[in-house]
């Protein structure tokens, strides 16, 4: 997977989110309603790209991990599955990756968004010293 779904993942997976857990499976077919919040509308517009997309067995996929994310009380879970969803569809979408960032909202001047991932990962934007791991006996004064 490359960076650049990575990057469309991070700001399309709340909206995918929201959606779900506003309209569970529902979203899929669902007709927009045009008093739901912008995001959930957003996120709905985004799995309804992914919906059509491939053969039948592509959308049972879909409509199943949609589904399980619907049910799942645990936002990090839906979350997490609902953007491994997103990443696939990036990977095997070339039209699904132009498409995509022109629905995304710019992010703000000046916005910089930094992830870190793994066991004991770090992120900063500006660092002096940074030690991680056991052991560590930072000198006393």
């Amino acid at each position: 997977m490359g960076a650049e779904s990575v990057q469309l993942v991070e700001p399309a997976g709340p909206a995918v989110t929201a959606a779900v857990g506003a309209y569970g499976a529902a979203v899929l077919t669902r007709a927009q309603d045009a008093a739901a919040e912008a995001t959930v509308g957003l996120g709905q517009r985004i799995l309804q790209l992914l919906w059509p997309h491939g053969d039948e067995a592509d959308r049972t996929e879909v409509e199943r991990v949609v589904g399980e994310a619907a049910d799942e009380q645990d936002d990090a879970y839906s979350s997490a599955v609902l953007g491994r969803l997103l990443r696939r569809a990036l990977q095997d979408d070339l039209g699904l990756r132009e498409e995509l960032p022109a629905m995304l909202p710019a992010p703000a001047a000046g916005t910089l968004t930094i992830t870190a991932a793994g066991e004991r990962s770090i992120a900063a934007q500006h660092i002096g010293t940074a030690i991680t791991g056991d052991g560590h006996n930072p000198p006393r004064p």
